[in-house]
């Protein structure tokens, strides 16, 4: 079994910025691809950003220069880096572990809010 737990999230003004983290913990492959997904209300899942083991990054439209993605291998943990949010930002952010071998995993997601 796979669990993640993801922590950052909270209530931040518009202009602002906060890090999310994941950590992973259970039985996977070192070379599992990590990621972020977010949903926002009335709205389907959808990708913000993955990386693999050896740091290949694929992103969503418009969020690389915004949200860049980073990943600790050793610790098992991901990241996402959040600047210059916007109120459609808010969401509750997954994080997600995939590999072949196993499919999806999902954290419990951590709500963003952007409000002034």
């Amino acid at each position: 079994q796979v669990q993640l737990v993801e922590s950052g999230g909270g209530l931040v003004q518009p202009g602002g910025s906060l890090r999310l983290s994941c950590a992973a913990s259970g039985s996977f492959p070192t070379n599992a691809r990590m990621g972020w997904y977010r949903q926002a209300p009335g709205k389907q899942r959808q990708l913000v950003a993955t990386i693999t083991s050896g740091g290949t990054t694929n992103y969503a439209d418009s969020m690389e220069d915004r949200c860049p993605i980073s990943r600790h291998n050793a610790k098992n943990e991901v990241y996402l880096q959040m600047d210059s949010l916007k109120p459609e930002d808010t969401a509750v952010y997954y994080c997600n572990l995939w590999h072949r071998s196993l499919g999806n995993y999902w954290g419990k997601g951590t709500l963003v809010t952007v409000s002034s």
